[in-house]
């Protein structure tokens, strides 16, 4: 895959991030994960800033993460736009099984980081997505939990949890984590669950 992320590695573009990050009034804390790869996770999700926000903590802190987009993004002019800011295409169709494709690529690379919204949506919804846990668990990488606290105006790398198998077990340590930060809009956080009621 080898996916290069020309606007990360960019002094320039990493030293401006940090201005702008600094100027909009954020601050960042960071608990080093002690492995290259591994599932960055990031919540809550209640708006489109999340993304920019998220993108700009990454580019000044030289977390060089990559995210997912619908194949179909990726054609056209903007394809390099999209690859360049660490965008990776996959196949959404039925056919194609998204956490094996994920899994195949945490197994061609020595270093990969890829960044997921548990929640899948930036509207109120009663569970999280589960597919995040089942890629860090069949590629034997980290999960490692990023947060957005738009009340203390904080966007944090870590802690890192290793997925046991226990899923339940598992949530319970991310929910327990996540449950004092507060997203853009309060009112469309969801409680953390694994399935509906």
């Amino acid at each position: 895959m080898s996916v290069p992320i020309a606007v990360q590695k960019s002094g320039l573009i990493r030293k401006l991030a940090k201005l702008i990050f600094k100027m909009i009034g954020w601050q960042s804390y960071i608990i080093t994960p002690t492995t290259s790869s591994y599932v960055f996770i990031g919540a809550p999700h209640t708006t489109n800033w999340d993304f920019g926000i998220l993108m700009l903590f990454a580019t000044a802190n030289k977390v060089p993460v990559h995210w997912m987009g619908k194949d179909t993004l990726f054609k056209g002019p903007l394809g390099f736009l999209i690859r360049a800011l660490g965008g990776i295409p996959v196949k959404r169709s039925a056919r194609s099984n998204f956490v094996d494709q994920v899994v195949k690529m945490f197994a061609k690379e020595d270093e990969l980081i890829i960044a997921m919204a548990p929640e899948g949506t930036r509207g109120k919804t009663t569970r999280w997505r589960t597919g995040f846990y089942y890629i860090a668990l069949k590629a034997k990488v980290p999960i490692v939990m990023a947060y957005l606290d738009y009340k203390k105006k904080i966007c944090g790398l870590g802690p890192a949890i290793i997925p046991t198998g226990d899923i339940n077990a598992d949530f319970e340590k991310i929910k327990d984590f996540y449950k004092d930060f507060t997203g853009k809009h309060p009112e469309k956080q969801g409680e953390i669950k694994l399935t509906e009621d």
